[in-house]
Order: structure tokens, then C-alpha cells, then sequence
């Protein structure tokens, strides 16, 4: 996820803090990995420099300065490229699983008791999501369902893996 695209099209809707602006991202998309402050105010700082966005005004009320950024005209048009672009698709074709597969049979290890427990912890996964999409709003729905989607796919690969794994470790081990 591009987090300066996010805050400027978060920024669209009108001008505000960084902490305003890390609350918001976190609300709407970081329920699982909620953004450093460190990174609002350095991400801000970049858009600054590049001129995506602007110091809309300075409060010193007793406290810390607090500066309130607003879009610009260069910051919408970088936005809106964003959004235009499909993103790239994830082929998975260098998988973690695939070679703890293939090692643990170059290994003489047993890969199908590799294959349950990664199948046990996606399920235990895929139940997890599960309840919390029965309870999330649309949002948490939304994304609950591209995780569950996801895992479902590697369900399937560990399932297919499984019942060739005969095949695989006569491939591998020539």
C-alpha cells in the first residue's frame, strides 16, 4: 500500500493535522498495522518537499506545533494517476511453503506434516476472520473477505501439494 497516496487522497476531503490524518488511516485501513506517527510526519514531510502538499496553517496553542496540511493541485493530479493504475497482480511464484516443501523432502523430513500444520494454522486463520467479519462493518466484511479468498486459494495449492507429494519427491530428489 502506498502510504503517501493514502494520506493525500485522505487530504482531499479537506485540510488536516498529521494526527488527524494517522487517526483516520488507522480507522479506515490500519486495523491490523495501525501507521507510526513517525511515518505520517515523515510521509508528510516527503509530499511537502515534492510539492504534493501544503502547510495550510501553524497552531502553537501551548503546546507543540501542529501543522495542518492541505492537498495541491499537483497532489490531486498524483492522486488521481494512482488510482487509474491497475495494480500489478501477486503470481506467489516464490513461496515460502513451496520451498519449506522441497526442503524438508531433499531433507528426508515429512512434508505432509509440514503440509497439516500449515493447513491447521490457515484454518485456524480463515476462522479467526471469520468471526471478525460476522462482527466488522462493511469495511472489516470487505477485507475479511480478500484474506478469506486468499487463503482459500492456499488451502487449495496445500491440498493439491499434498496429493502429488509422491510425484514431487521423485522430482526433487533425482
Amino acid at each position: 500500500m502506498s502510504i503517501g497516496h493514502t494520506l493525500l487522497g485522505l487530504l482531499e476531503s479537506g485540510p488536516c493535522h498529521g494526527y488527524d490524518l494517522k487517526r483516520e488511516f488507522d480507522e479506515r485501513f490500519g486495523h491490523d498495522r495501525p501507521l507510526a506517527y513517525g511515518q505520517v510526519y515523515s510521509t508528510m514531510s516527503r509530499l511537502l518537499k515534492n510539492g504534493l502538499v501544503t502547510i495550510d496553517g501553524i497552531e502553537t496553542s501551548g503546546g507543540p506545533e501542529r501543522k495542518r496540511y492541505a492537498i495541491t493541485d499537483a497532489g490531486v493530479t498524483d492522486v488521481e494517476q494512482w488510482l487509474a493504475q491497475p495494480e500489478k497482480p501477486e503470481p506467489y511464484l516464490q513461496s515460502t511453503l513451496y520451498t519449506k516443501v522441497v526442503l524438508a523432502l531433499l531433507s528426508g523430513r515429512d512434508a505432509a506434516d509440514l503440509l497439516d500444520v500449515q493447513r491447521s494454522e490457515h484454518l485456524r486463520l480463515m476462522r479467526e476472520l471469520t468471526t471478525r467479519k460476522l462482527n466488522g462493518d462493511l469495511s472489516d466484511r470487505l477485507i475479511c473477505d480478500h484474506a478469506l479468498f486468499h487463503l482459500e486459494a492456499d488451502i487449495r495449492w496445500l491440498e493439491l501439494t499434498t496429493a502429488r507429494l509422491g510425484e514431487l519427491t521423485l522430482e526433487v530428489r533425482k
